[in-house]
């Protein structure tokens, strides 16, 4: 059995409002609407190093209700062996 990976510091661009929001924004919208939401639906993908030169990326959605305060937050690591880990993001980061 492999040793377990060791990753680098989490990706923090996810946590920034510039990369979801404004000119500079890196999000991509998959979607040019999204029924019954006010806004569409963004997704941001980055790399997760690990230690033993590997990789994994998280991708952050970033979801819209029909109101302005209904919005939620859900992360997918997937790693090079193509394993999937699920995360809920519990508050906005921004």
């Amino acid at each position: 059995m492999p040793a377990a990976s060791t990753f680098t510091q989490e990706p923090a661009q996810w946590r920034s409002k510039s990369s979801f929001e404004g000119v500079s924004a890196l999000a991509l919208q998959p979607f040019s609407e999204w029924p019954y939401a006010r806004r569409a639906p963004q997704c941001l993908i980055e790399t997760w190093m690990r230690t033993d030169a590997g990789a994994s990326y998280l991708i952050t959605a970033r979801g819209f209700g029909a109101t302005a305060d209904s919005e939620a937050w859900l992360q997918l690591r997937v790693d090079e062996s193509g394993a999937r880990h699920w995360r809920r993001v519990v508050a906005k980061p921004f």
